[in-house]
């Protein structure tokens, strides 16, 4: 048992580049970028160079916070500085296209980390991964998801057969998102502000669904207009196992009502089970996430890894790292432009089933 601990805590850790002293230029100075990607990225010993932002002034106290020497007063201006080689983006996502565009004109720039979700629209979505195939310059997204410690140890076991034909996944989520104001703006919500995150971590377990099944209500606590607050959705695919996730982001009746806030998956196979918690919901508080399994190789027993990592902020240096040593080997991503299309659509999907009321096969959106 301690041989197949050990293995799953290796499979949490990730690769590094070959250098670590890339010269990164940072857009965007919220919360994502101040205290997710600049902390994993200075743990790393990432070298973030420059930062620019829409508003200067967080720029530069963002800047003074992690020690960047170099502070623009626009994306613009910091895209003409022909030291960089590597750009990390951290804006609205209908907002990303535009930079892209202009990122890939720049010869010194030889990757781009988008933000999740990649653009608004699949249309969009495939805009960027085209500008990023037609330029040379690899494109990954920022799918952080995948990199949480647990995902990456259950994605260990489901690639070594520990659980054997996968059966049934569940998420169930009891917790309570902060809205970036951004999102506010646009009429969808939960999906593409939290969901994606499920959307997207099913792709990565079990590859595309053939069908998607989704259902929402407004959320109680968002008084701003908005389709979806509270969402299921289901993944079926041509094997017959299916994949839900439940996203329940009002959780709290609020007080005098005690909390219950959490995050429990679930994966039942043909030849083990597995299960965990995302430690997320409890930030900042350093929760790692949890993982246990049975086998039939490992009767009579729950086999569980411990790890002293967490999702927030931990997980971000893998996205950097994978999209770093893509670079370094001439090869695609392992979080894509090119794969993050299928993610987009799988939203759309989702989307298109609350809109009509019936389930959508995937082919119907991707074409």
């Amino acid at each position: 048992m301690k041989d197949i601990c050990n293995k799953l805590i290796q499979a949490t850790r990730f690769p590094s580049p070959a250098r670590k002293d890339w010269r990164i230029g940072c857009i965007g100075s919220g919360f994502i970028m101040a205290d997710c990607h600049l902390v994993s990225y200075r743990n790393a010993g990432f070298n973030p160079a420059a930062i620019a932002s829409r508003t200067p002034a967080h720029a530069q106290a963002v800047a003074d916070r992690h020690g960047i020497p170099k502070v623009y007063d626009t994306w613009q201006e910091l895209l003409a500085d022909e030291s960089l080689e590597i750009l990390d983006v951290a804006f609205p996502p209908d907002q990303q296209l535009e930079i892209v565009r202009q990122a890939v004109k720049c010869p010194n720039l030889k990757g781009i980390l988008c933000q999740k979700p990649l653009e608004m629209s699949l249309e969009r979505a495939r805009e960027i991964a085209r500008l990023g195939e037609e330029s040379g310059k690899a494109i990954a997204v920022n799918s952080n998801m995948r990199c949480d410690q647990s995902m990456r140890a259950l994605k260990y076991l489901l690639d070594t057969g520990e659980l054997g034909e996968p059966v049934l996944a569940t998420i169930e989520m009891r917790a309570i998102p902060h809205w970036q104001e951004f999102l506010k703006a646009y009429s969808k919500l939960e999906i593409f502000g939290m969901g994606i995150h499920h959307v997207d971590i099913f792709r990565f377990l079990f590859g595309d669904p053939a069908e998607i099944t989704c259902v929402c209500r407004t959320d109680p606590r968002s008084k701003f207009p908005h389709t979806d607050g509270i969402v299921q959705f289901t993944y079926k695919y041509d094997s017959g196992m299916m994949a839900t996730s439940l996203d329940d982001v009002w959780a709290w009746p609020e007080e005098p009502c005690e909390k219950d806030i959490y995050i429990r998956w679930r994966v039942e196979g043909t030849e083990g089970m597995a299960q965990g918690t995302i430690g997320w919901p409890m930030y900042p508080e350093r929760c790692p996430s949890t993982l246990r399994f049975t086998s039939k190789r490992y009767p009579h027993q729950w086999v569980e890894p411990k790890w002293e990592t967490v999702w927030f902020p931990d997980a971000f240096e893998g996205t950097m790292a994978q999209l770093l040593r893509a670079v370094e080997n001439g090869t695609e991503p392992e979080i894509s432009a090119r794969d993050n299309i299928a993610t987009i659509a799988c939203v759309e999907a989702c989307y298109r089933s609350i809109e009509e009321k019936r389930t959508v096969a995937l082919s119907e959106v991707l074409g």
